[in-house]
């Protein structure tokens, strides 16, 4: 992987694990020589990862809609800006840039993001690893969510994986690396594969 999104909240919990967490993701990233894509902005866990990621000398690419801009939100220090029209903009952007996706602890937005690269995958508009970082047990309702909805039959045995869980960073890095693209709803229904 050469680049990889990281989505993540714009806040800061009280608990200083999270932002502990996300400056080793960038920094982590960066040591590697993995770039970082995420949404531009300089607060909470994506300031966090920008900035370490940058201190350490790695290439930090932040993609914001105009709106945020004009917020007075954008990291201006970034190896590279791209301003786009709207959010859906935004989170194709991430996929045509990256060629892995992480996602950190987060809100709405981030589980807007998470959901999107895991349908995309699914459907087939790209081939690359989709990984959960869960820190401090943050998304563990999320993960026994997930595997209820195969349990009951609304996500598809072969794309049950997709979906690739650690709790340390370098777990899930090495697991993203090793992961196979999975067969797509599209493919299984032409009989490609």
């Amino acid at each position: 992987m050469k680049r990889v999104a990281v989505y993540c909240g714009s806040a800061s919990p009280a608990d200083p694990v999270y932002i502990e967490a996300a400056r080793h993701v960038g920094r982590t990233l960066a040591e590697r020589g993995i770039g970082v894509v995420y949404g531009g902005g300089k607060l909470g866990l994506m300031g966090a990862v920008a900035d370490s990621a940058l201190e350490a000398g790695g290439e930090v690419i932040g993609v914001i809609p105009e709106l945020l801009v004009n917020a007075e939100v954008a990291h201006r220090g970034l190896t590279e800006l791209h301003v786009v029209g709207t959010m859906h903009e935004r989170k194709a952007r991430f996929t045509d840039i990256a060629d892995g996706f992480i996602n950190l602890p987060g809100g709405t937005g981030t589980m807007d993001e998470l959901w999107e690269a895991l349908s995309w995958a699914q459907l087939g508009y790209h081939t690359d690893p989709v990984g959960l970082l869960n820190i401090a047990g943050y998304y563990d309702k999320l993960v026994d969510f997930w595997e209820h909805m195969g349990r009951v039959g609304f996500v598809r045995p072969q794309h049950q994986n997709m979906l690739i869980v650690d709790t340390t960073l370098e777990g899930l890095l090495d697991k993203m690396i090793a992961a196979k693209p999975v067969e797509t709803i599209v493919h299984m229904r032409r009989g490609d594969l």
